[in-house]
């Protein structure tokens, strides 16, 4: 390892060492979100050695586990926002990010301090002089951010999954409850080809005794919910079916703002939600029904927590990317749902908003069901085929290919930055621009 700190020289607490650090963390250690299922560890054993290295961290503070397919980030951050309001120091796990390594670890809202991501690295290096572990990156950022939340005294932290669950570098944690939003295919490579396959892998993170929480139910994964709950002695409850958000109303503040009802009866009215999209009501009843469970265990969070909680997401987690609006006149939109259940959403959303003709930017990574998710795009859109600047993005032009066989036409653009150069020179005023397909794609379409 002593070749490592040749190639670093990194010195504690320098500021001026962080992009060199980073660079580390990328080019030198197994990053899935770049290269792909290289970086993918069958095992949580390089994490457990990590968290003896570095003195059980996650030990130290309470945890809520998130997992699913689709929403996990989104119920994250609302929780969080939530527990803030209530007066918790709140740490906050979440992956990937979008503009800044550093969004995926925060306290309160506010993220890592570059010292500590430095001296972080440098501690490990310094002890793993004599260990010889080869952690991913994601299994080396897991750690950092225990560690994180373990020095700065959190009282709870919202971790969500990376992939998966029962092999996630994050399943090593006794939470107060595990949270599965729901499941759709992705990572169809790892997780396995049907539904119950994919469940049973994020049943992976339901403990003995530990109550869970899911957010959708469904006939081919609740049975699976439901037998690895009873074996192992955990509560379970299905979201869905208690709490109903209906159809969020927009106000003149850009909320939404929705009439939830648990068994025919309003127990929150004019719930209002700074975070856009229809999909968003599924999660606000996961998150309600989290919230219910934590209250079982002692947790104080006044409905008032919960209200500024949900109003206040974004500005208190920093949210980004969800059905997020970046432009006007034309009205331009990003959002990341990237697999087929999230692209289905999405297009449900785009067909509830009103535009004389739709512009649509998509990029896709190579190893996505890409003809499922094509299958769903509407045709009457104008494309604009692209690839986001990392190895796994899908050659533009091969994209472009592959949707005129579902009848989408339009033009391929090297880069994302060129392809909404070109939207926004063939959008009117009335016009809608829609950015997606990748996380990767929306990441560089953001300010």
């Amino acid at each position: 390892m002593s070749s490592l700190f040749t190639i670093l020289s990194i010195k504690p607490g320098a500021m001026q060492n962080y992009e060199t650090v980073i660079n580390y963390l990328y080019d030198h250690l197994p990053y899935y979100q770049r290269s792909g299922q290289v970086a993918y560890k069958e095992s949580l054993q390089n994490t457990l050695a990590l968290d003896q290295m570095f003195n059980h961290p996650h030990r130290r503070f309470k945890t809520v586990h998130v997992a699913g397919t689709n929403g996990k980030g989104s119920v994250s951050h609302m929780l969080s926002s939530i527990l803030m309001e209530s007066g918790y120091k709140t740490g906050l796990y979440t992956s990937p990010h979008l503009k800044d390594f550093r969004e995926r670890i925060r306290i309160n809202g506010e993220m890592i301090e570059k010292e500590f991501v430095v001296e972080f690295v440098d501690r490990f290096l310094q002890l793993n002089i004599e260990k010889g572990l080869e952690p991913s990156f994601f299994e080396l950022t897991v750690m950092m951010a225990f560690d994180y939340f373990s020095q700065n005294h959190a009282d709870i932290a919202i971790i969500e999954v990376g992939l998966g669950g029962r092999l996630d570098s994050t399943n090593i944690i006794k939470p107060e409850i595990s949270v599965i939003t729901n499941i759709s295919y992705d990572h169809t490579f790892f997780l396995g080809d049907t539904l119950g396959k994919i469940a049973l892998e994020k049943a992976g993170i339901i403990k003995r005794g530990i109550p869970v929480v899911i957010g959708e139910t469904h006939p081919q994964t609740s049975v699976i919910f439901n037998g690895v709950a009873n074996e192992f002695s955990s509560p379970i409850v299905f979201a869905d079916q208690s709490f109903n958000a209906g159809a969020g109303l927009f106000s003149i503040d850009g909320n939404q703002i929705f009439t939830v009802k648990k068994g025919g009866e309003v127990v929150y009215s004019e719930l209002r939600v700074d975070l856009l999209g229809s999909y968003q009501a599924k999660n606000v009843c996961t998150v309600l029904m989290t919230v219910e469970e934590l209250r079982r265990q002692g947790w104080k969070i006044p409905e008032d927590a919960v209200r500024k909680g949900l109003s206040r997401v974004s500005r208190n987690t920093g949210l980004m990317g969800r059905w997020q609006v970046i432009g006007a006149n034309p009205r331009i939109i990003c959002d990341t749902g990237h697999n087929e259940g999230g692209v289905k959403e999405v297009v449900n959303q785009i067909l509830k908003t009103p535009y004389k003709k739709l512009h649509f930017i998509i990029g896709m990574v190579n190893d996505k069901d890409i003809a499922g998710v094509l299958n769903l795009l509407p045709r009457e859109a104008i494309y604009y085929f692209t690839k986001a600047s990392i190895p796994r993005a899908l050659d533009e032009k091969q994209l472009m290919k592959m949707a005129a066989f579902f009848k989408l036409d339009g033009e391929s653009y090297p880069t994302v930055i060129t392809a909404l150069e070109a939207a926004r020179r063939n959008a009117g005023a009335e016009d809608l621009i829609f950015i997606g397909g990748s996380t990767f794609v929306v990441a560089e379409a953001i300010p």
